[in-house]
């Protein structure tokens, strides 16, 4: 059966929406039918920058341009900031959570469009996209109401605005999310527009709470030329960073002569440990829920470290789980589908771009080549897609056994539907299998003894371990970092993320500093 694309949703209509909905974002559509956005800089928004394409994974169309600012201008957008920072840190507690909430009402007004610019944008399923919305408005509500204990202890703002250099892969419920909290906390901030995905997004939700009356900046433009300006200029109060361990350590190097406040999320291999262990059932639906987003998350689990013993029952499991895995376009529906029906039911859509895809399908194959053994190599045949559609960015799952030493499966993360199995005879072998990475995110065991596996948990490098059940970044009241490499500076996460963008208080920071690490004690 031919599939389309499921009606009202057609990039031309949500773009439109979008335009309708915060038209001082964008410029006029110019001759050739392009639309450009603009930066928000300087308290409003401006035509500034080069204009470079911008693609969607889910059939690599051009969508819009985005203006790309060089260091002159975005050293500019940070003095503006750092002038709105001194008078927005002075406001009452009462005005900041009434303009917060100003703010969260017109994005909750705009979800089912927030979440429309994500499908086509980062190509995550509706289901998926709604929830990175959803997340993102439900945490802060929270925030709003616990904001006044969190600085009952005196806390203050920062002596300037926050700049949040983010990832891609979740622009609502990690970024913005983050900005809510940094401003409600007193601070002003600065968000720089991740460059694979995300941008229109973040536009429609930065003039919505600019709006609001919330001291906002966003600019785009090349890590390598903004990061001087947007990591080291004075004015700075803190540095939040997410994405992976390159360039989060060229941030981290950045701030070694700094006592710049920071957070910086730099990823890790996380594993499934399975030990001693029984219950298939229970973890089967844990592993496909796994497979959400194509794994494109710092908190997926690409690893499986398991005991020798348990390994033809864990695939017997697993394999079928892989197998059941549905991916394809977003919204590409048949002829028998109504307007009001729910769009497709996927777990994933396509990677971030045919880039990063091919630059998977290469570490599969290198890894096979190294000795890997292939136990399950899917294929994009029979996924559901549009006749003649651009498919470059989708990737089937893969399943290795045993990646060699040398592969780069073997010690970093995938960031895509691949997973890699190891073997291991005892304890030690399976926590020094689980430890590849030299620090992670999350980590979990499948033990049915679950006084062995908290034992067993004590010595893995992750800041939170599940006992037979995943762990994931957390909302609200959970706190959220990294052991080892996979974090440098302060904790984030329910009150820590509020003291990590304050001063003041009692006690120093939970957090991986370098003269000390302190840890949560939950």
């Amino acid at each position: 059966m031919a599939l389309r694309i499921a009606d009202g949703t057609a990039w031309t209509d949500v773009l439109a929406r979008a335009v309708t909905a915060t038209p001082d974002a964008f410029d006029p559509v110019a001759a050739d039918g392009t639309t450009t956005l603009r930066n928000l800089v300087e308290g409003g928004w401006q035509s500034v920058g080069a204009p470079a394409p911008v693609r969607t994974p889910v059939d690599n169309t051009v969508l819009v341009n985005i203006p790309r600012l060089d260091a002159a201008t975005a050293r500019t957008a940070v003095l503006a900031a750092a002038a709105e920072h001194r008078e927005w840190a002075t406001t009452p507690i009462a005005e900041r959570k009434a303009r917060v909430n100003a703010a969260l009402d017109a994005l909750t007004e705009h979800r089912d469009l927030l979440a429309l610019l994500l499908v086509w944008e980062i190509g995550k399923p509706w289901r998926l996209a709604c929830a990175d919305v959803d997340r993102a408005l439900d945490g802060v509500r929270w925030y709003v109401e616990e904001i006044d204990r969190m600085l009952a202890d005196g806390r203050e703002p920062l002596p300037g605005p926050v700049s949040n250099i983010a990832s891609w892969n979740y622009p609502m419920s990690v970024l913005v999310h983050a900005e809510l909290v940094q401003l409600l906390a007193g601070n002003a901030v600065i968000a720089k527009t991740p460059s694979q995905g995300g941008a229109v997004c973040l536009t429609v939700a930065h003039a919505l709470m600019r709006r609001a009356g919330l001291p906002a900046t966003l600019v785009s433009g090349s890590g390598e030329e903004l990061s001087e300006v947007l990591v080291r200029a004075p004015e700075i109060g803190a540095v939040a960073f997410v994405g992976g361990r390159s360039n989060g350590g060229k941030v981290a190097a950045a701030l070694l002569d700094s006592d710049k406040r920071h957070f910086i999320e730099q990823e890790g291999l996380n594993a499934w440990g399975i030990w001693d262990f029984s219950q298939w059932d229970l973890l089967a639906a844990h592993l496909k829920k796994g497979f959400e987003y194509g794994k494109q998350r710092c908190t997926a689990y690409p690893r499986f470290v398991v005991q020798r013993d348990l390994v033809d029952a864990f695939l017997d499991m697993y394999l079928p789980v892989v197998r059941s895995v549905r991916f394809g376009h977003p919204l590409a529906v048949g002829d028998d589908w109504t307007t009001g029906d729910p769009l497709p039911e996927l777990d994933f859509g396509p990677l971030i771009s045919g880039t990063k895809a091919d630059e998977l399908r290469r570490k599969v194959d290198e890894a096979v080549r190294g000795g890997a053994i292939p136990l399950y190599r899917g294929k994009l045949d029979g996924a559901p897609f549009l006749d003649g559609q651009d498919t470059s960015a989708y990737v089937a799952p893969s399943v290795l056994l045993a990646p060699p030493g040398r592969s780069r499966l073997m010690h970093a993360e995938p960031f895509g539907p691949v997973d890699t199995i190891v073997v291991v005879d005892t304890t030690d072998e399976l926590l020094a299998a689980m430890n590849a990475s030299n620090g992670a995110l999350v980590a979990s065991l499948a033990c049915d003894d679950e006084e062995l596996a908290g034992k067993l948990a004590v010595d893995l490098q992750a800041f939170k371990v599940g006992i037979n059940k995943p762990r994931s970044r957390g909302d609200r009241a959970e706190p959220f970092g990294g052991r080892g490499a996979s974090w440098k500076g302060a904790f984030v996460g329910g009150d820590l993320l509020v003291q990590a963008v304050t001063v003041g208080g009692e006690g120093r920071l939970y957090g991986n500093f370098p003269d000390y690490s302190s840890y949560p004690t939950t």
